[in-house]
């Protein structure tokens, strides 16, 4: 079973960039598609991006496409989300999470993904 674990989070000023990295420990990370979600306050986690096995291939929603890049380094076993001209609605605890598969799909079209980090707070604030 794959443990993950994110850091990076912060307080950022509006255009701002963080760079967010979740490190798994266990399983078999390699394989795995990855993904990043968020939760504001009071609203439901909603998909920001995802990445295959081998990283060649990403997806990202509408509101982070453009300023956002997801990227992974399988032999640290690290997954990482670059955000960049980050906004006041950027905020929110973000979470990285595994697939079953290893394609990018299925982040994006699972119901339940199997495992989940505990999250990490981003805050964009003047």
């Amino acid at each position: 079973q794959v443990h993950l674990m994110e850091s990076g989070g912060g307080l950022v000023q509006p255009g701002g960039s963080l760079k967010l990295s979740c490190v798994a420990s266990g399983g078999t990370f390699s394989s795995k598609a990855m993904g990043w979600f968020r939760q504001a306050p009071g609203k439901e986690r909603e998909f920001v991006a995802a990445i295959n096995w081998s990283g060649h291939s990403s997806y990202y929603s509408d509101s982070a496409k453009g300023r956002f890049t997801i990227s992974r380094d399988n032999a640290k076993n690290m997954v990482y989300l670059q955000m960049d001209n980050l906004k006041p609605e950027d905020t929110a605890d973000y979470y990285c999470a595994s697939a079953s598969g290893s394609s990018w799909t299925d982040i994006v079209q699972a119901e339940n993904l199997p495992v989940w980090g505990q999250g990490t707070l981003v805050t964009v604030s003047s």
